[in-house]
């Protein structure tokens, strides 16, 4: 005889993958069937499309509701598509970003393994396994988070004073949808892969951040000292979205 606390447990979420042609294009998803839904709902984001529907919903619906929405379902997979960024190689020849200028990543067999050098054009990374694009990819990844940190520290040396403001500690983060935060007790964490892009964007989410020790929100207070020193900020928060449309809506 089942429980009072089985017969209360909803059905396992039902989770399959699938695809369909819709306008003339074959789309795969991911169907999630759930008993607490009551509608058929649509998401894409850079996992490609997601369709939620009630547990118990009949095909004939689902099918009706992607042709029905075929058209916006193509459109934003083909955005989402052009907005992802290329899958970087770690190896010789490859193109690398720092501070929004394009290098190239030369990786030269040594016997000892030395520290990375940039010069005006390369990043030169000089591994004893050449061919190795794991080891090649934990010493750019190295290399990257130590000059983030220097230049995350110059930018709050230049604008805290200019905003007032004193922070507790500077942290790197490896967040995945955000490029930084403040907590109440002055701690300000700041995205490695901010070294990345041009230097206007770094030094508008260093602003942002420091802003939050004077107001703990995004109040119109809060934009007015972001504004003080950063005044085409709503202009750079567009550009910054185009870099990472997963980040924070609130950077």
């Amino acid at each position: 005889m089942l429980s009072k606390l089985q017969k209360l447990k909803p059905p396992p979420l039902a989770i399959e993958q699938r695809s369909i042609q819709l306008a003339d294009k074959l789309v795969s998803y991911t169907l999630k069937r759930s008993s607490k839904r009551r509608s058929i709902g649509l998401q894409i984001n850079d996992d490609g499309l997601t369709v939620s529907m009630p547990l118990r919903a009949s095909e004939k619906w689902l099918h009706s509701v992607l042709q029905e929405k075929a058209a916006w379902v193509v459109d934003k997979l083909e955005n989402w598509q052009s907005k992802k960024a290329p899958v970087q190689k770690w190896e010789d020849g490859e193109p690398i970003l720092f501070r929004g200028e394009t290098f190239t990543l030369r990786v030269i067999p040594v016997l000892s393994k030395t520290s990375p050098l940039l010069t005006a054009h390369e990043l030169i990374i000089h591994a004893v396994e050449s061919g190795n694009q794991v080891a090649i990819k934990k010493a750019v990844l190295q290399w990257y988070k130590r000059e983030a940190l220097r230049v995350f520290e110059e930018c709050v040396e230049y604008f805290a004073p200019l905003m007032g403001v004193a922070l507790r500690e500077l942290k790197i983060s490896s967040a995945r949808t955000q490029w930084g935060s403040c907590t109440a007790l002055g701690v300000v964490r700041l995205n490695w892969q901010l070294v990345t892009m041009p230097l206007h964007l770094i030094d508008y989410v260093v602003v942002h951040e420091l802003a939050h020790l004077q107001e703990m929100n995004h109040s119109p207070a809060f934009w007015r000292v972001v504004e003080s020193v950063c005044p085409d900020y709503s202009r750079i928060r567009k550009e910054l979205h185009k870099w990472s449309p997963a980040a924070d809506e609130s950077i």
